[in-house]
């Protein structure tokens, strides 16, 4: 019965497109306006969607102290440029970041096992929990993989259900990994379904292992934010991420976003970028301007 439940809510948003048809709407939407974007106040409007993010190995407290001094001195001081939406870290920097953090900005954590999504649930329940507790005030956590692919709904959405409660008053956005699921139609599938989970993001990529966001990848998760939404009323942002390093790539997802899913989206409550090169490059490019 609850496997069927999953299974309907899929065939309540059929996809028909193919990878090849997504591939080409994608480049005749950027063709014919991303042009129009190319503005200041839009590489301004980024700058305030990204999620700045240190998610080394080598990370210790004292770097993630400094990196979240460089967001602090930031603030205020550019008064036409607002301030990064979110510090992104692992979770046992969450209370570091809370410390030393001063800017109006918000708290971002992995977790529940990234990248992989390889372990027990009650761990991914256990360390979203501590996160929060810890001044997590947004969630990022991917789905896992090996249940989608062998068709575990009931397993994979009940978990992110649990996740999701355990997040409390925080933000979930939930990774699809989009580099690993590969076809168009697996994308849209693992997007309603994390939807209809509660998320309130959805995030391309985790940028460690596979490919990162594509436009085609960010297309088709707007087709279903806006499907979704159509239905149902929800309104979940998204997040793009992994390998997005430039004021150009960033304005491809920004025109993406925009035209889809419409320019109510393209703020930072409903838009992200994760990224750790991008805030330098878009300065820059402000600057020129």
């Amino acid at each position: 019965m609850e496997k069927e439940k999953y299974h309907s809510t899929l065939e309540a948003y059929p996809f028909s497109l193919t990878d090849e048809q997504v591939t080409e709407q994608v480049h005749k939407l950027l063709a014919e306006k991303t042009r129009q974007n190319r503005l200041k106040e839009v590489y301004s409007s980024i700058y305030g969607c990204i999620d700045l993010t240190t998610l080394n190995s080598t990370d210790t407290r004292e770097e993630v102290w400094q990196f979240t001094e460089q967001v602090n001195s930031f603030d205020g001081s550019r008064p036409d440029i607002p301030n990064v939406a979110a510090i992104c870290v692992y979770p046992n920097f969450a209370r570091t970041v809370k410390d030393a953090l001063t800017a109006d900005v918000r708290i971002a954590c992995v977790s529940a096992g990234f990248p992989s999504s390889q372990t027990f649930s009650e761990i991914k329940v256990a360390e979203t929990a501590l996160a929060v507790a810890d001044g997590a005030d947004e969630i990022d956590v991917v789905i896992n993989l090996g249940l989608f692919l062998d068709e575990a709904y009931e397993e994979m959405c009940e978990e992110l259900t649990e996740i999701k409660e355990a997040c409390r008053q925080a933000t979930l956005k939930v990774i699809l990994e989009t580099g690993a699921l590969k076809s168009a139609e697996r994308i849209y599938h693992a997007s309603i379904l994390a939807l209809y989970s509660g998320a309130d993001f959805l995030k391309t990529s985790t940028g460690k292992g596979y490919p990162g966001a594509t436009p085609e990848a960010a297309y088709v998760m707007c087709r279903a934010i806006s499907d979704y939404h159509q239905k149902t009323g929800y309104k979940a942002g998204i997040k793009v991420a992994g390998g997005v390093s430039t004021p150009e790539d960033a304005l491809k997802y920004y025109t993406i976003v925009k035209e889809v899913l419409g320019e109510e989206w393209c703020n930072v409550a409903l838009f992200r970028v994760g990224a750790s090169r991008l805030a330098d490059a878009l300065l820059a490019v402000i600057e020129q301007d």
